[in-house]
């Protein structure tokens, strides 16, 4: 190991763990990356896209509070990307006639990819999400800048589109991203609430806008969360 990487891969565990939306894992996979840089190859005018498309691979290392149904194994950031865009598709019929789904599903494959550099924060952790805002808006100038434009520009506005949420194509993506982790935890014994302590309060005040935009989703939310909560699965 040169004397440059070691440096790195020390340095990447000597500072990341100061902050308090990583965890070990997410450090072990900035060190691992900082050793194992790409040789850049030349595709011609596609060189930048494949540059982007391989640094995205990284967000295979991001691991997530919720583990994969019916095993022991946290899911990834890109899972969890996956499952989001599916699920948009899936729920097509009840977006609304607002709502252009295929923006959605967009929104769905780019919206974590900043957490390649700033890592997953408990959506819970109101502290945390406040302490990494300026982070991952760094990353996604960082990660999006590598492709050449138009691309560039379609990803990241809709990355910004969607972290304002103000639009209904916006309101809808985020409305499945936050269901995504409430199904897995109401179908896995309320898992990541369990190992983090959280409460009924805290999964019903963050997610209520789920009623504006959805109430008979809500109610039913509602009704399986109180019941999470009489399973012990919820404080």
């Amino acid at each position: 190991m040169s004397a440059i990487n070691r440096y790195s891969f020390i340095a990447a565990f000597e500072f990341t763990p100061f902050l308090p939306y990583n965890d070990a894992l997410h450090c072990l996979a900035v060190g691992v990356s900082m050793l194992q840089e790409l040789p850049a190859l030349a595709f011609g005018e596609l060189t930048d896209v494949v540059a982007f498309l391989m640094e995205i691979d990284k967000l295979k290392s991001i691991q997530r509070r919720t583990k994969v149904l019916g095993t022991q194994r946290q899911e990834n950031t890109a899972e969890h990307s996956w499952h989001f865009a599916v699920a948009a598709m899936a729920l097509a019929p009840y977006a609304g006639d607002k709502v252009d789904i295929n923006r959605v599903t967009q929104m769905a494959l780019v919206h974590d990819i900043v957490e390649i550099d700033a890592g997953d924060v408990l959506v819970y952790d109101l502290a945390g999400r406040h302490a990494v805002h300026d982070l991952e808006e760094t990353a996604a100038v960082r990660l999006f800048g590598l492709l050449p434009e138009p691309q560039r520009q379609h990803f990241h506005q809709l990355w910004l589109e969607y972290e304002a949420g103000e639009t209904a194509d916006a309101q809808f993506a985020l409305l499945l991203d936050r269901l995504m982790p409430v199904l897995m935890n109401l179908h896995n014994q309320g898992q990541s609430w369990v190992e983090n302590g959280i409460r009924l309060e805290q999964v019903l005040t963050r997610n209520a806008f789920i009623g504006d935009v959805y109430p008979e989703l809500w109610e039913h939310l509602k009704h399986h969360l109180n019941q999470a909560q009489q399973n012990g699965w919820l404080k």
